[in-house]
């Protein structure tokens, strides 16, 4: 037995307006510093005041969210009482939005205590509206959350299907100014999204035509998108494309790209996105190595690449191929050395990027998990660009 869970969504030109709509007494909004200094807090407010609400707000998220954030805005939030919690942003927002729900209204967790295992009993208080600004984290559509401890710089995937969104508001408009880099990194995290969504081992028919979906959508935009800030058709698709990516992969669940990005990211400080797409064409060879258990005949065949004649290897060398030249389009950095992290810095963490990524959640998920070995030889090869041959 399996569920499928996603959030009421809303999507498409003048979607915010549904803000006005919504019943209740007191919304809390979860943003970033230059999110509120841009005006979007003010201007999610004024819809939230026109449906009569009294709105406060905690401006102080930071890229990665970390576990002690999380406890202080909860804590804030515990003294304003509200029953609508807005997380608005990228995925940091969005992310911390989740835990911070959780905590107000399980005070005695740590965010940390946060998993599918633990019955949180929330909603009782407060209902979640997630609003993306970025196309690519899905987090709007998922009930993950990624944390970061700042005491040791480890990534915490964690989650609850409880805290997925009530609601979901997708409105392209929000990321009409986005700049390239954002809208590249962005874009990527949601293309490894759909791709480790379509080919985790846990992928299900529910889940593998929005995964499908998204990676057209995402070949098709993302290059529009990053080229032109107001092509707002590339916008809305590119929007889409994330959300649908997002429903994918959190109903399969990501994979072993995810497990090793968390493990750079939260040690090197990169992007998410940037992170878990750099180690996306590697995990996808070292997969290939063992082509009875993977489909990306089917990804080739979407995206009209060559599939070979029930041959896997030419399928797969081709959508890494795509991959590979999508990212140069973008001007992303193709290897671990392309991002400035010297040798020495990177050997030096090398055990820990190992422990990091065996302990990530979804590092089970692979359909070829590595031992030990492999997957320090994984992180090594990223480093340099080798093409994975083991």
């Amino acid at each position: 037995m399996w569920y499928f869970d996603a959030p009421e969504i809303i999507y498409g030109e003048a979607a915010l307006s549904e803000l006005e709509q919504i019943q209740g007494k007191r919304a809390f909004i979860v943003t970033d510093p230059v999110l509120d200094k841009l005006g979007f807090t003010e201007k999610i407010t004024t819809h939230l005041r026109r449906a009569g609400l009294e709105v406060a707000a905690f401006t102080e998220v930071e890229p990665e969210p970390s576990l002690q954030t999380v406890q202080r805005g909860a804590e804030i939030m515990r003294g304003f009482e509200p029953d609508w919690i807005i997380g608005l942003g990228g995925g940091s927002s969005m992310d911390a939005a989740k835990a911070m729900w959780v905590l107000y209204e399980r005070p005695d967790l740590q965010p940390d205590e946060i998993s599918p295992m633990m019955e949180l009993h929330i909603g009782q208080k407060a209902k979640l509206i997630a609003i993306p600004t970025t196309a690519g984290t899905g987090s709007e559509a998922t009930w993950a959350t990624v944390l970061t401890d700042k005491r040791d710089g480890r990534k915490l995937a964690l989650g609850s299907r409880e805290t997925m969104p009530t609601m979901a508001i997708v409105d392209p408009e929000l990321t009409r100014d986005l700049p390239p880099r954002i809208t590249a990194d962005t874009g990527l995290d949601a293309l490894t999204h759909a791709i480790e969504g379509y080919l985790s081992s846990f992928h299900n028919d529910f889940t593998d035509g929005l995964c499908l979906k998204a990676v057209q959508l995402i070949f098709q935009y993302l290059p529009r998108a990053y080229a032109d800030p107001h092509d707002m058709e590339a916008r809305e698709h590119m929007a889409n494309a994330a959300t649908l990516g997002g429903l994918g992969f959190i109903n399969s669940w990501a994979s072993l790209a995810h497990a090793m990005g968390h493990a750079f990211g939260g040690n090197f400080h990169l992007p998410h996105g940037r992170s878990v797409s750099i180690f996306l064409p590697y995990t996808l060879e070292y997969i290939a190595q063992a082509p009875e258990l993977t489909r990306f005949r089917d990804i080739a065949h979407a995206l009209r690449l060559p599939e070979g004649d029930e041959d896997e290897p030419t399928a797969a060398r081709a959508v890494i191929t795509a991959i590979r030249d999508l990212q140069q389009r973008l001007e992303q950095p193709l290897t671990v050395a392309a991002t400035g992290v010297s040798r020495e810095d990177y050997e030096t963490r090398l055990e820990a990027l190992v422990e990091f990524a065996e302990g990530d959640g979804t590092f089970i998920s692979a359909v070829r998990i590595p031992e030990r070995e492999d997957l320090e030889r994984l992180f090594l090869y990223a480093y340099d660009g080798r093409t994975i041959d083991f």
